[in-house]
């Protein structure tokens, strides 16, 4: 990992590229450097902070952010007093480690490499040329950006937000969308930023969970963007629950008052009307963009960008550059969120696999493994660790406190208070100790276990300990975070958190993980675009793939569509990929064919597969799931009734077939929405906006006297689809506005199609005769049930699969060895579900490519003597794991497979003989911290 390092240039070619880089002084040995902080201490230079947007000060030497990796301190050349005038000196002086180095230069590296992936993200809009809304002259006029630093407990106010002018805290905030997008008129950024509505709603819903209902946030929009999976619901909770105000206007000035520093804005209603109204504070939604020093790493790598600076890729190779062996992820590909960058990042992992497939292991180093010391007959010699994590837990809880009251429990033997107990030198500190002092058992109470645990069992490995020989305590979510107001309790209740884990780990004793060899056989679930990208993605790093469809051709959906929202042409691109699926020889497909059954686990499953003539059996080690969606059929608008009423896909066989009818519409609406953003399904469709305004284009574009209109309730074409939006107006294209409670109304007189409507804008009702009315309706799931229930895998309320995170899981299951791609997961375009695909793909190989995995020791264990045979825990485990032993001398009785087994203790709690037990969390554990409270 190199830090503070830049490309300068990259030359070869796939498989062999030579990547020049310049790695920038940091003024701090890395080796040495202990992360103490110190000379930051000492250091006399304050300046603005840049990671917490200049509202709070940093000094000379600094380290980014309280977590930073590497947690290492460096020095900023532009203000030292030593670099810039040789004098001062302090951090030198005073640093324990000697790691000071005011000597060092700039560095030139060569890296040979066989692909690439460009990861540089973007620089938040800068609003200080927008005059109208004197963000460079009012201070309470901010960011969004520093809105969030101002709402994070590590930023500036610690997470109370008040006013930068006064500190005050504000009553009424007001949040404008859409600056640095969408916008022509006072910045070069057509297109739409796309995270920019959701992180606004985000940002209003968390100011006034902290500020209460005392609180008056109001959001102004033009269209609201909430396109992602679960966004919709986010955004009603947010307007029906949480009290949030939506304005739909583009606000024109903002002026202040100069005795109290209120902001007054000045805004258009919907129907027309000018109103001013005052707010504390106004919040600045600011945009995406590209920095001019990207633009110039672009050129210098060859790779070409599109007309609004990102890089340039297509539908069908969403991560690939215009340069091969060079791939992109992230907001340097455009404009997306937190989920569909991480989905893109293991496209281009996997892109980048399949290049280097052939030299897998050809460098790997295999790590020294440090004997596990055995602990058997040693009475408990535990070492307690006290994190101040900065001062998350150090701003309440008195830290040196606990870490001597621990020193007064049984079995301790050492006990210490540690800065950020995660970092590296704090790990390998706490190694050092563990064997000079022969500690055999470890607490660490810090934050929490769900992220931090497997770091610092770690760190018990490295030491030559079993790592479940650990107890973690949460001091911080548990403790500092929810008694911030009680510092005197919340130090007595850390110390009876310290006491309690203390008891547990006297009682804990090592535990086993069983090996398992992963079978390197993968298969994919649907032969749609999402699957036989996952299957070639799968294919081309060199392991067996099955795919199978049920229909008997592949391609799914994407045979009924046109053209790509980038203009593609889809049918001619999905021929290549069958082609390429069906001539790739690590592929073999199944037509025509369903999963009747899946046994197994993660790396073993075995299934049968249900043909048109044939049953097959097959042993696999990962499953990708990409079973596809549906277009709904509509009950409404006279669909069904009328033959001039289709659906959007029913539309598109016309432009497939270049069917003559089409030059004879001389009046067309498109009607968004139909069945979406409703109740019973109250999620967006995603993929309307953009192919609406798209078949309307193509239908000006055949006869421009045409008459197309676009009814809509928010048009949703997010990132640079914006562009099609702009040039859908420019060319006629007529976009009315209507709500959910006065919808549209299709009828026949006379043999006339009309609809009618109401203006927005007029408010009045508009009848406009129509040639062809074209339904963007709602994509469905099937019923997933059946594969739900084959793989232990989760479905939401409208019957989408639910991934492992939302947001850094979007692309797999909590289930081990299951992923998830394309339409299955949610309602996407091509680009996003071939990259999905790639996703899943790179997700599995990470297992495939393991060979040998290693269950969790903490499972559950049955003592089958004690086992009444009553079969609860067989009905109760969602994983499946426990079941009947059929042979030996305890046949008839439950137990537990530990590989299927997630260590939940469902089981352990319904047993009513007590013949169930958890390793880790035995009763004689849980009663001792108990008894220790």
């Amino acid at each position: 990992m190199l830090t503070k390092t830049e490309i300068e240039s990259i030359s070869g070619e796939v498989g062999n590229f030579s990547v020049n880089l310049t790695k920038q002084p940091r003024y701090v040995d890395q080796d040495l450097c202990v992360g103490c902080g110190a000379c930051a201490e000492k250091c006399p230079k304050k300046i603005p902070d840049d990671y917490n947007t200049g509202l709070s000060k940093r000094k000379a030497i600094y380290v980014e952010y309280a977590q930073a990796v590497p947690l290492k301190y460096a020095i900023d050349a532009r203000y030292c007093i030593k670099l810039q005038k040789d004098k001062c000196g302090n951090c030198e002086k005073v640093c324990p480690a000697g790691a000071i180095r005011y000597d060092q230069k700039p560095e030139q590296v060569t890296l040979e490499v066989g692909s690439v992936v460009l990861a540089p993200g973007f620089k938040p809009f800068d609003p200080q040329g927008l005059d109208s809304y004197k963000y460079s002259e009012y201070k309470n006029v901010v960011t969004s950006l520093e809105f969030e630093r101002i709402l994070s407990a590590s930023g500036p106010t610690h997470g109370h937000v008040t006013r930068p002018s006064d500190g005050e805290e504000p009553t009424k905030i007001a949040w404008l969308q859409c600056i640095g997008s969408r916008d022509m008129n006072k910045c070069d950024n057509p297109y739409c930023s796309a995270v920019c509505c959701m992180y606004a709603i985000k940002e209003a819903v968390i100011a006034k969970e902290h500020q209460g209902d005392s609180l008056d946030a109001s959001i102004f929009f033009m269209d609201m963007r909430t396109h992602g999976k679960d966004f919709e619901t986010f955004y009603d909770n947010a307007r029906n629950k949480a009290g949030v105000r939506f304005v739909r206007s583009r606000v024109h000035t903002i002026t202040e008052d100069p005795e109290t520093k209120d902001l007054e804005m000045r805004y258009v209603t919907e129907d027309g009307k000018i109103e001013v109204e005052k707010f504390h504070m106004v919040v600045l939604s600011v945009g995406l963009d590209i920095s001019p020093e990207l633009v110039e790493l672009a050129g210098k790598l060859d790779v070409n960008l599109g007309p609004n600076r990102f890089a340039d890729t297509d539908s069908f190779s969403p991560v690939a550059t215009s340069r091969e062996g060079i791939y992109v992820c992230g907001a340097f590909a455009g404009p997306k969120d937190i989920p569909q960058a991480v989905v893109d990042s293991s496209a281009a992992a996997s892109c980048a696999g399949q290049v280097l497939a052939s030299a897998r292991n050809t460098c790997t180093k295999s790590k020294e493994k440090i004997e596990e010391k055995a602990i058997k007959g040693e009475p408990p010699r535990i070492g307690v660790f006290v994190c101040k994590c900065g001062i998350n837990i150090a701003g309440v809880v008195d830290v040196p406190s606990v870490v001597e009251y621990a020193k007064t429990l049984p079995f301790v033997e050492y006990a210490s208070e540690n800065l950020y107990s995660c970092s590296q030198d704090t790990q390998d500190g706490m190694a050092e100790l563990i064997r000079e002092k022969n500690l055999n058992r470890i607490v660490v109470a810090a934050c929490t276990p769900k992220t931090h645990e497997p770091l610092f069992q770690e760190t018990l490995i490295n030491a030559g300990l079993n790592k479940y020989l650990f107890e973690m305590t949460n001091i911080r979510n548990h403790d500092s975070w929810v008694h911030k107001a009680t510092p005197d309790l919340a130090t007595e209740k850390a110390r009876d958190l310290v006491r309690m884990a203390v008891q547990k780990a006297a009682l804990i004793a090592p535990l086993a993980e069983a090996e398992l060899s992963v079978n390197p056989n993968g298969l994919v679930i649907g032969g749609g675009v999402a699957g036989m990208a996952a299957a070639l993605g799968l294919a081309k790093q060199g392991y067996p793939t099955h795919l199978i469809e049920k229909s008997s051709q592949l391609g799914g959906k994407a045979l009924a569509l046109h053209k790509t929202w980038k203009g593609e042409d889809i049918q001619e691109n999905v021929a290549k990929m069958i082609k390429e699926v069906e001539d790739n020889e690590n592929i073999t497909v199944y037509m025509e064919t369903e999963l009747a059954s899946v046994d197994g686990f993660v790396g073993n499953f075995t299934s049968t597969l249900k043909g048109k003539d044939k049953e097959t059996t097959l042993e696999y080690g990962v499953a990708i799931v990409a079973t596809g969606a549906d277009e709904s059929k509509p009950t409404e608008y006279l669909y069904g009734q009328d033959e001039r009423v289709r659906t959007s896909l029913e539309m598109d066989k016309l432009f497939k077939e270049n069917d003559p009818a089409l030059d004879k519409i001389q009046s067309a609406a498109f009607i968004q929405c139909v069945g979406s953003r409703e109740p019973g399904r109250p999620y967006c469709s995603r993929v309307c906006c953009t192919h609406s305004v798209d078949s309307a284009i193509a239908l000006k574009e055949r006869n421009p006297d045409a008459n197309v209109y676009i009814l809509y309730r928010d048009i949703r074409t997010y990132g640079e689809r914006e562009l099609l939006y702009k040039k859908a107006r420019e060319a006629g294209v007529l976009f009315i506005r209507y709500s959910v409670d006065n919808k549209p109304i299709v009828s026949v007189n006379d043999g006339n199609l009309t609809v009618q409507v109401k203006d927005h804008v007029l408010q009045q009702n508009v009848e406009i005769p129509l040639d062809a009315l074209t339904l963007a309706t709602a994509i469905t799931p099937p019923d997933n049930s059946k594969m739900a229930q084959f793989y232990k895998v989760p479905l939401n309320d409208t019957g989408y699969y639910v991934e492992r995170h939302a947001k850094l899981g979007p692309s797999e299951f909590a289930t081990d060895g299951v992923f998830l791609c394309g339409l299955a997961h949610y309602p996407k375009p091509i680009d996003e579900s071939v990259a999905q695909a790639q996703a899943a793909a790179s997700r599995a190989v990470t297992l495939l490519a393991r060979e040998k995995i290693f269950t969790s020791g903490t499972v559950a264990v049955t003592s089958p003597a004690n086992c009444s045979e009553c079969g609860v825990c067989v009905s109760l485990c969602p994983y499946s794991a426990p079941s009947f032993t059929t042979e030996g001398p305890f046949a008839g009785k439950a137990s537990i497979n530990p590989v299927l087994c997630k260590g939940c203790g469902l089981c352990v709690a319904s047993c009513r003989s007590g013949a169930i037990h958890l390793n880790g969390f035995d009763n004689n554990q849980i009663l001792a911290m108990i008894d220790a409270l």
